[in-house]
């Protein structure tokens, strides 16, 4: 029982398709890289595993080769179908080794961009079983792995399968991370006609198998894990039931004693509003009144009118159906016409969201801006000068915008779902409490009306402040999840030599 230790070391692997600083598309990258360091932060030997990309900078990075001519078999059966691999490492300033990387010319090296491919299910099985190939060589031994996403869903089922007599790999526990169901292979998981639908139980075919394509990853990484885990503790609940739980609802449900939630975090040294580099004027909880200067700054660059008193909302996201925006269609005009303020909205996605407030830009100039392409530091201008944050979701496995915002002191308006529901505390007036405002129900109505409560206590400068300060206050950081990460990893652990159930 050594694992249940105070002060037992753990060596940990992540597994995913990205990690910041070497490659990032989304938050994955974020997460890949935070928890690692702040586990390592805590004493554990945490690393990562990724595909070796032809876009990961060389020069800025020196990886060491750790393992050449690496033999990877695609079939479960036989030995055909052999690919040859390399693994290559990145050691810190310290000497300790943080990652590892995939290195193949055909599936990694040659293309452009991280996801997209009509043959990713090859590329991710090709990485799945790549890791334990080369854990089956390493010296180092991870006593748990962190299998992330469908793209690496494969893992649990190639340990619980193929690898289950392996001398060194049958004793290695894997948890399978979700963070988000909505993506659970080369298709869409809601059509998908009756012969071509995966049990997860037949065997993982080859590579060249067109019937691989049409493998559910996260169908199987959720039936062979010794542990599931969510973003959130919240998420971990809605995914069992019918209207988050993206067809594996059932699935999951049967899983519950072995599914857990556990609250990304932040970055604290990254998103810091009192030394950020990206903001003009740096300013913390106790001088917060400095954000004013940032507000006007924002107001001025796009073309806003410069108006410390009026309301400033922002909007940092993906313009997508999931993240709620939708609900504008009933509502912008309406609050527009009949409430003084502001709005920002800065992000890209969906045609008809992107038109739509291009449409409201260029009906109330003065008073609704956008920017609709990528810029790596206009969140934070956005962050530091906004007064509120909208967050609308149709669903939130973590997120973690709102976690950036109340670190900033832009007050969050969000809807009760996932992640937001767990790091949003509603304001209420008469308590003087809360770091935000919440509605409940996913409709136009609450929406609107959240959104009237938040502009009408704005009129109480105080009270705003109080806000402010609370959600300021409030700690995100990846220290606290990566302690709550460790006990996880206890109960992996430990779940590891009993059945699947």
């Amino acid at each position: 029982m050594e694992y249940f230790s105070k002060n037992k070391k753990l060596n940990i692997l992540f597994v995913a398709p990205e990690a910041r600083p070497f490659m990032k598309v989304g938050g994955l990258g974020e997460v890949m890289y935070s928890l690692p360091k702040a586990l390592r932060d805590l004493g554990h030997d945490a690393r990562v595993m990724i595909p070796k990309y032809a876009s990961m900078d060389v020069e800025k990075f020196i990886f060491k080769s750790e393992l050449r001519e690496l033999k990877i078999v695609s079939a479960t059966a036989d030995q055909t179908g052999l690919f040859i691999c390399n693994v290559l490492r990145y050691d810190n300033e310290k000497g300790a080794t943080e990652a590892y990387f995939l290195e193949n010319e055909e599936y990694y090296e040659k293309r452009a961009n991280t996801y997209g491919y009509s043959d990713d299910a090859v590329r991710w099985a090709l990485l799945s079983r790549g890791v334990l190939e080369f854990l089956k060589q390493s010296v180092w031994k991870p006593d748990v792995i962190v299998a992330s996403d469908w793209q690496t869903g494969l893992i649990p089922n190639y340990l619980h399968t193929v690898y289950k007599d392996d001398p060194a790999l049958s004793k290695i526990a894997v948890l399978f991370s979700i963070h988000n169901l909505s993506y659970q292979g080369m298709f869409d998981h809601h059509f998908v006609s009756d012969m071509d639908f995966d049990s997860g139980q037949e065997e993982i075919p080859e590579f060249d198998n067109p019937r691989l394509l049409k493998l559910n990853f996260m169908r199987r990484g959720i039936m062979r894990a010794d542990a599931i885990n969510t973003v959130s503790p919240t998420y971990a609940r809605e995914i069992i039931m019918p209207e988050y739980g993206e067809l594996l609802n059932d699935l999951l449900s049967e899983r519950r004693s072995r599914l857990f939630g556990i609250l990304n975090g932040i970055n604290y040294e990254d998103y810091d509003p009192g030394k950020d580099p990206n903001i003009k004027i740096n300013y913390n909880v106790k001088n917060i009144s400095r954000r004013k200067g940032n507000k006007a700054i924002l107001q001025n660059k796009f073309n806003l009118e410069e108006k410390e008193d009026v309301p400033l909302l922002g909007i940092i996201s993906r313009l997508t159906d999931q993240k709620g925006f939708g609900l504008f269609f009933d509502t912008a005009r309406s609050l527009l016409n009949n409430f003084n303020f502001q709005l920002m909205v800065l992000g890209s996605g969906d045609a008809n969201f992107m038109s739509f407030f291009q449409d409201l830009i260029n009906e109330y100039p003065k008073r609704v801006a956008g920017h609709f392409t990528y810029d790596e530091t206009l969140p934070r201008l956005i962050l530091a000068g906004a007064d509120s944050i909208l967050i609308p979701s149709k669903f939130e496995p973590c997120g973690l915008t709102q976690m950036e915002a109340m670190r900033y002191g832009a007050v969050p308006i969000v809807r009760k779902t996932g992640g937001l529901a767990d790091s949003v505390v509603d304001y209420d007036p008469r308590e003087q409490i809360g770091t935000g405002f919440v509605f409940e129900q996913f409709d136009h109505h609450a929406f609107y009306g959240t959104i009237i409560r938040a502009l009408e206590t704005y009129q109480y400068p105080k009270f705003w402040e109080g806000i402010q300060k609370r959600a300021m206050k409030a700690d995100f950081s990846w220290t606290n999840s990566a302690k709550e990460y460790v006990e996880l990893f206890k109960k992996t652990i430990s779940l590891h030599n009993q059945p699947i159930a």
